[in-house]
Formats: structure tokens, C-alpha cells, sequence
């Protein structure tokens, strides 16, 4: 499908306005491999029509070769070629703004001087008024080094300054959050322990971006117990999350007991040992765990979990989840009859959800659909308005269980872009917060303004 390709590109095109010229268009792109997106008709005249027309290939060798094809085609001019995503990106995704315009010297008076003299000093006599009276109480830091970003790796934290732009814009528009994107160009873990702990009270939770394994664990430990804020690596509980109510909806499909179900997990890294961990609370049982990294097993029996290898867990467990980053890894011939497989790396999966499926298994996925903007987004908010200390590992649950039970039937999760989700997320995570005892006298649940 189009959405699955790596390369977008706008190509204007003007066609003789004969008929059947955009038909043979639209073959020769597809015999050269590229897929066809929006098509949006600028102008029109007797002779001409001019059209933009979004195309999707694997790779840019592929779209030379789709464009090439497009200028040989009979009666067709190619005008201009756009990469609509740089676009976007230019001069960056977010920015800070005013919630009341200046428009009076009366009002300058009130924001600045001399009238905000009063607030600071109702601050200095009592610190939590902060969360009443400045932006603090809606403010996360977006903190990354650079040396795990998407399925890039590490690219320095400048280069991934892009991801944690578009993390800021979902808090936003999601639920309301101002996230603030911080680059730390060190990757000594002391260092950015420090840093962030000097910072924090700019803001009323941390996000953990993007830092690579196992330095994360750490970073994440320390920081939760300095600071008397949340903090939360997205890489490992916002996915955990999400793939815990995948795995919830998946089973209430297939009518398989978790339970009762053998669980293996391929690949501890940041996201798969937080999963591995998630399962465990929620089941009971410990999870099969498969990695390279003999640390990383160890972990794993450390947290309650079993070493395995990737043929002991494909020859044994009921349910499989892989966040290995390998694309293939899971042979068609390795799939048994009845198994629920999770093959979450993107953009290549371990092992196509369609292959799997011919192989006998009753249940396969990838990870386009599960995707941890279902997650963090909600958790903050909830954490946030509860004005907890921290993160629970019950709060994740919670969210985990809301997220399957507003899955509509026949889908694996909910619409990420559907904004009642997110809140219930929310409400569900303050709610735990409050039953817990950690939340604070002022919990108020978040109303989008």
C-alpha cells in the first residue's frame, strides 16, 4: 500500500486533454514500481490539464526510475517535483506563542512589569503556586541524545531534533501539553542525569526520548528518584502500552487466555523488555525472552522473565512479539499453526503479517498499527493533572486496559488520531494516580479548551 512506501514525492504534471492520457499516466507509474497517492486537479483548459500527483516508492533509485517513466509518457510534461515533507519542515514544526496579544500598555503592565512582580513573589513565599500561576504545570521535556532515533540509530541529537518537534506537536494537539524539545550533546549518563535534574523545574514531566539501551534504564531509575515529577522513556512504556492492549485485543479475538498462554518476547532492548515486563505484571507468568546481548537476558531472569533463543520461542510460546529491528528475522517456515505473532519493527516488520497468516497463524500484526502516539500522550496528561510524583507501573496498566477496551471490533487498537481516546487514557491514569494515594490535593481531569 501507499502508506507503507518509504520515498513521497508531489510531481506536477501537465497532460493533453485528450482521453485515456491520465489512465496510461497512472499505468506507467505503476509499472515502474511507484504507488499513487492524492491526485488534485490545478487548471484546466481545452488543450491542458495541470495535475499534482503524490507518488510513494521503496527507496529514491525507484522514484528516478517512476519519474523517468513519467516524462516518456505520450502527452505528458513533467513541470515541477516537490518533497512535501521537507516542506513542512521548514523553519521547523512548533513554536512557542502568547496566550494573550499585547495590545495595550495597560495589559503590557499586567504581563511584565510592574504587575508581575506580585506573582513572583507569591511564588518565592510558597514554590507550588508555580503550578497555579505560570506555564510549568502543562510543560514536558522532550530530552534525547541522539543515539537511538527511530530505526536510524545513532544520528546525534541534532538530526533527531525533527522527531522530538513532531512528539512536541501530538502533546499539543492531542491533549493540550507543551512539549519542549531538549538536545543534550553528551552521551555520559551522569552528565545527563545532571543536566535534566537541573532543568526539571521548568516543567511538569519528563520524556525520555530516544536514548539508546541499556543506558536508558538507568537514566530513567535516577531521574525517577531525584525528581518529584514524572518521568517516562517513551521507547520503553508509551510502546509497552500500546503493545499490551494490542496483545489484550488480539486475544480477546482468538478467544486465547493470556494467562494461560506461553509468551515469548524477541529483542530486549528498550521497548521489548519494558513489554516483557508489562506482560509479566499483567499475566502473572514469566515471559520467554530472546537477544543477542547476554545482559540483556540477564535482565530479563532478573525481572522474573526466561532466557531463550528465537527458534525455542518460536517452536514453544502461543504468542510472539519481536522489536528487533531485523527485518525477516522470522522465517514463514518458523510460524505454528494457532500462534498470535506481533512483528512490531518498523518500517519492515520480522516477518509480514499476511505471510504469517498463510503460515497457520491466527493472528498477525505489524508495527504500523500499533504505534505509541496511542500512548504518551495520555499518560502524561493523566500523570500531569494528577500532579503525581511518578509514573506507576499500575498507571501503565491502566492506560494499557483503556486503550484495548475503546479498540473497535474488527481493529487491533483505536484511532490514534481520535482525541476521546487520549482523554479516557488520561482519566484512566489520574484515576489509578488517585487510587494509589500518590495524587495530589488538586487533581483536575483534563477538558480540552
Amino acid at each position: 500500500m501507499a502508506w507503507e512506501r518509504k520515498v513521497s514525492r508531489t510531481v506536477r504534471v501537465r497532460n493533453e486533454q485528450t482521453v485515456g492520457r491520465l489512465s496510461h499516466l497512472l499505468l506507467a507509474i505503476s509499472d515502474a514500481g511507484g504507488a499513487v497517492g492524492d491526485i488534485r486537479m490545478l487548471s484546466e483548459t481545452s488543450r491542458h490539464v495541470v495535475r499534482d500527483i503524490t507518488i510513494y516508492t521503496d527507496d529514491l533509485g525507484q522514484f528516478e526510475a517512476v519519474l523517468e517513466a513519467m516524462r516518456l509518457n505520450e502527452g505528458t510534461v513533467v513541470t515541477d517535483v516537490r518533497d512535501e515533507v521537507l516542506e513542512l519542515h521548514l523553519k521547523g514544526k512548533i513554536a512557542i506563542r502568547s496566550r494573550y496579544p499585547i495590545d495595550s500598555l495597560a495589559t503590557l503592565r499586567k504581563v511584565y512589569t510592574p504587575g508581575v512582580a506580585e506573582v513572583c513573589l507569591k511564588i518565592a513565599k510558597d514554590p507550588s503556586m508555580a503550578r497555579t500561576y505560570t506555564s510549568t504545570c502543562h510543560m514536558v521535556a522532550i530530552v534525547t541524545d541522539g543515539t537511538a532515533v527511530l530505526g536510524l540509530g545513532d544520528i546525534g541529537p541534532l538530526a533527531g531534533m525533527p522527531v522530538m518537534e513532531g512528539k512536541a506537536m501530538l502533546m499539543e494537539s492531542l491533549v493540550g501539553l507543551s512539549g519542549i524539545p531538549i538536545l543534550l550533546s553528551t552521551r555520559d549518563t551522569d552528565k545527563i542525569v545532571e543536566t535534566i535534574a537541573n532543568i526539571a523545574q521548568t516543567f511538569a514531566a519528563i520524556q525520555l526520548e530516544d536514548i539508546s539501551a541499556p543506558r536508558c534504564f538507568e537514566i530513567e531509575q535516577r531521574l525517577q528518584q531525584r525528581l518529584d515529577i514524572p518521568v517516562m522513556h517513551d521507547d520503553q512504556h508509551g510502546t509497552a502500552v500500546v503493545t499490551t492492549a494490542a496483545l489484550i485485543v488480539a486475544s480477546r479475538q482468538t478467544g486465547m487466555y493470556l494467562s494461560g498462554a506461553k509468551i515469548g518476547q524477541i529483542g530486549l532492548g528498550a521497548a521489548g523488555f519494558a513489554t516483557a515486563s508489562m506482560i509479566m505484571r499483567l499475566t502473572g507468568n514469566p515471559v520467554w525472552g530472546a537477544d543477542l546481548n547476554p545482559e540483556a537476558l540477564k535482565r530479563l531472569e532478573t525481572a522474573g522473565g526466561r532466557a531463550s533463543n528465537l527458534r525455542e520461542i518460536m517452536a514453544n510460546c502461543d504468542i510472539v512479539i519481536a522489536t528487533t529491528g531485523v527485518s525477516g528475522l522470522i522465517k514463514p517456515e518458523m510460524v505454528r499453526k494457532g500462534q498470535i505473532i506481533l512483528a512490531l519493527s518498523n518500517p519492515s516488520p520480522e516477518i509480514d503479517p499476511e505471510v504469517a497468516l498463510q503460515q497457520g497463524a491466527v493472528f498477525a500484526a505489524d508495527g504500523k498499527s500499533v504505534n505509541n502516539v496511542l500512548g504518551f500522550p495520555g499518560i502524561l496528561r493523566g500523570a500531569v493533572d494528577a500532579n503525581a510524583p511518578r509514573i506507576t507501573n499500575e498507571m501503565l496498566l491502566a492506560a494499557a486496559q483503556t486503550l484495548a477496551d475503546l479498540t473497535p471490533p474488527g481493529e487491533l487498537v483505536p484511532n490514534a488520531l481520535d482525541k476521546k481516546v487520549h482523554r479516557a487514557v488520561a482519566r484512566a491514569v489520574a484515576q489509578k494516580a488517585i487510587d494509589q494515594g500518590i495524587a495530589r490535593a488538586d487533581y483536575v481531569p483534563y477538558v480540552e479548551e
